[in-house]
């Protein structure tokens, strides 16, 4: 019985001891408008995340294994978030029963790193469909945003934490400079 509760302890120690899982920081700013395109028209924002894997980023080092690494925050949540803090900028007012309704749904995020001891290849792609909906008709849009980079060495985590966040950046950037969304919105919520 001795035995059989130091083999336990031994494994449970084993296993608390174990390297953990490294993770992204992924931290979208959301881009802010000086002016308030309406003043107080609500709606409601839900999300989906219809990626097929969770990871933000594979990591092929060449050496015949390819690393995922996941994202500390639940990537869906932050980009809604930031939608939400970037309409209301535009003078929106975010409200769990309104008529008007964005659908935000996640359809890729990923970073492609091939990496060797003297160079690294980052590529980056975020999807992201919103729909703009209301009892008076319905707006879906596409947002793509893609980035490459190449460096010296190997890829830092802190690198890939750059380009996953610049992606992010330059979506959100697009979605608040988006002239017919904000006209749809400004019209009809």
């Amino acid at each position: 019985m001795r035995k059989l509760v130091l083999a336990a302890s031994m494994a449970l120690l084993t296993a608390c001891s174990a390297p953990q899982q490294e993770q992204l920081n992924f931290a979208p700013m959301a881009e802010l408008s000086n002016s308030n395109i309406v003043n107080g028209s609500t709606f409601s924002l839900t999300s989906k995340d219809v990626r097929s894997a969770q990871y933000v980023a594979l990591v092929d080092s060449g050496r015949s294994n390819i690393e995922p690494i996941h994202a500390k925050q639940n990537v869906r949540i932050t980009l809604e978030n930031a939608l939400v803090e970037q309409f209301q900028s535009q003078g929106f007012r975010s409200s769990v029963s309104s008529d008007n309704t964005v659908e935000l749904e996640v359809q890729e995020v990923l970073v492609s790193v091939k990496h060797s001891v003297m160079e690294n290849e980052m590529n980056a792609k975020l999807v992201i469909e919103l729909t703009a909906e209301t009892p008076k008709g319905k707006l879906v849009k596409l947002y793509t945003a893609t980035a490459n980079r190449n460096g010296a060495l190997s890829a830092s985590n802190e690198e890939i934490e750059l380009v996953l966040n610049d992606v992010a950046n330059l979506a959100l950037r697009e979605v608040a400079n988006d002239r017919e969304l904000q006209s749809y919105m400004q019209e009809r919520f």
